[in-house]
């Protein structure tokens, strides 16, 4: 990995004739006092200064509410009576079951269109911005559904799950990256963390409109969860419209005057908006002169290849601690011998504790560091899902059966507080600015590929006329959280508490994972020559 030693990366910079910019005293006096007042801002200040930038933030990530609740629908219609009559087959025992190969058809497809959708949106980002893109990707939601909806059979079905995929990850991977751009250092874990939250609560909507659709034994059963869908465009395209553009995509459009407007909508005038637009311009001009990249390609090469395995293994860890069980959890209890309403509804509870956890990350990001929330969830989700798996060895009563579903709940707890929202923060600061999007794409991409190979594998290993492993697939994810856990120890860095150019600069001097917590980094690393004068003044 190609990295700056020791004070070259303020020396390079501060005598090199094409760093001016840099160099310029005037922005690195207005840099320092911004990142000066960032970093002393307590978080009651943050929440009184910066609440329309929560607001904004907030309404951007419901676009995930509304993509989580079409996501559950479809795996959780394999265990919903009306849909398996409808798309699957009669078994020998007069009961109607979807075949593992419609399964994985139906659930690839859908996968694969958020995955389009995914590398799709960090080129038109760049060139048109959030707002834009989320409006028309609302839109063409609002005609994609009527597919799924209207299906005649599974082909049809297929079809709207690939197309209405696309938007879907276009909005995917801009709500966090738009959340840690608009909020300020003390605030920047409650936007990617209120993300996760977003796909906790599509969950539990989801959950609950089958819980309550359950017993409907006609086309309404799975036909009024998909209309629902159409309540999200609307308003959602309202809030993006009204909703001010990241100042960070701005200031790397060279839209300097405007970066300031929009920080001044999305802070009050206790905040020098000046001053805030000065440290992004620096820090942009930091990570040209220091020869970032901004192409995907440039996501691997370099000091950005580290932050993209970094980002891509903090958002597969998602998928990986629970391959298999997790997102199947009501086909799981269902096939555990557990009748379809409580298979439904202890479902909906895992949802319900997950969110609760979500809840309590927020205050733990603030009063814990990032690896140690990382690393205490995977020691707490590893022995939950080993009793998960060991309780399937022995005999299945219904008692036994509800021992698992209690654990997998104590599972989906820790989750819901550690590796779910913690993954979304890194993810989403660790990138460079220049390629942020295309990182946080590569990333959940990659996880999506893994969701996509996980729904090619899970009907084959849960399947009645398959493997059949019901409990014991909790040794899978049980393997993965292990090297989860190995890599975390060697590779994860400290980044709660720094400045995207502390970073930029840590990142680029090839700081060890450990020494990122305790590294001081004095001024002439930060701001040159100039910062140093300037700071003696």
């Amino acid at each position: 990995m190609t990295t700056l030693p020791e004070k070259e990366v303020a020396a390079t910079l501060a005598h090199d004739e094409h760093h001016a910019d840099y160099q310029d005293e005037a922005l690195v006096a207005a840099a320092m006092r911004g990142k000066a007042a960032e970093e002393s801002m307590t978080l009651g200040q943050a929440f009184r200064w910066y609440k329309s930038a929560l607001f904004c933030s907030f309404i951007v990530s419901m676009n995930i509410v509304m993509e989580s609740y079409a996501t559950i629908l479809l795996n959780s219609f394999y265990a919903y009576p009306t849909f398996s009559k409808r798309f699957g087959e009669k078994l020998p025992n007069g009961t109607y079951s979807v075949p593992a190969r419609w399964q994985t058809a139906l659930s690839v497809a859908s996968v694969a269109g958020i995955v389009v959708g995914i590398y799709i949106n960090g080129f038109v980002v760049d060139r048109f911005g959030h707002r834009k893109v989320i409006m028309v990707s609302l839109v063409l939601l609002t005609g994609l559904f009527t597919l799924s909806f209207d299906a005649k059979n599974a082909g049809m079905l297929l079809a709207g799950q690939l197309l209405c995929g696309i938007p879907f990850g276009c909005l995917n991977v801009i709500a966090p990256a738009y959340a840690v751009e608009v909020l300020p250092l003390a605030l920047r874990h409650y936007g990617p963390t209120y993300v996760n939250m977003c796909w906790v609560i599509g969950h539990i909507m989801g959950a609950g409109v089958l819980t309550g659709l359950q017993s409907n034994t006609s086309e309404w059963g799975w036909k009024i969860p998909l209309a629902l869908q159409w309540i999200f465009p609307l308003w959602l395209f309202i809030g993006a419209y009204f909703a001010p553009e990241s100042p960070w995509w701005l200031v790397r459009r060279g839209r300097n005057e405007d970066a300031v407007k929009s920080l001044a909508r999305l802070s009050t005038k206790d905040v020098n908006h000046e001053d805030a637009c000065a440290l992004i311009q620096h820090t942009v001009n930091l990570e040209k002169n220091l020869d970032f990249g901004t192409s995907y390609g440039d996501c691997f090469k370099g000091v950005d290849r580290r932050r993209t395995e970094i980002a891509i293994v903090a958002w597969c860890a998602q998928a990986l601690v629970g391959f298999v069980v997790q997102g199947y959890q009501t086909y799981l209890f269902k096939q555990a011998g557990m009748a379809t309403a409580d298979a439904f509804k202890l479902t909906l509870g895992t949802y319900g504790v997950a969110g609760f956890g979500t809840l309590l990350a927020m205050p733990l990001q603030q009063r814990f560091k990032r690896y140690t929330i990382w690393m205490s969830g995977l020691f707490w989700m590893l022995p939950t899902m080993l009793c998960v798996g060991i309780l399937a060895c022995v005999k299945q009563t219904p008692a036994i059966q509800w021992a698992q579903g209690s654990v997998l709940i104590l599972w989906f707890f820790g989750y819901g507080w550690s590796v779910g929202p913690v993954a979304f923060v890194i993810a989403a600061e660790t990138p460079s600015a220049q390629i942020r999007q295309k990182t946080i794409g590569i990333a959940r991409g990659l996880q999506y590929i893994i969701t996509i190979i996980n729904t090619i594998v899970s009907p084959y290993i849960l399947n009645p006329t398959e493997a059949n492993l019901k409990g014991k697939a909790a040794f899978i994810p049980s393997f993965f959280i292990v090297l989860v856990i190995i890599w975390s120890y060697f590779r994860l860095p400290e980044t709660s508490g720094k400045t995207f150019e502390d970073l930029d600069i840590l990142f680029s001097k090839g700081v060890k994972a450990r020494d990122f917590r305790d590294y001081v980094i004095d001024t002439e690393e930060q701001f040159g020559e100039v910062g140093v004068h300037k700071d003696t003044e």
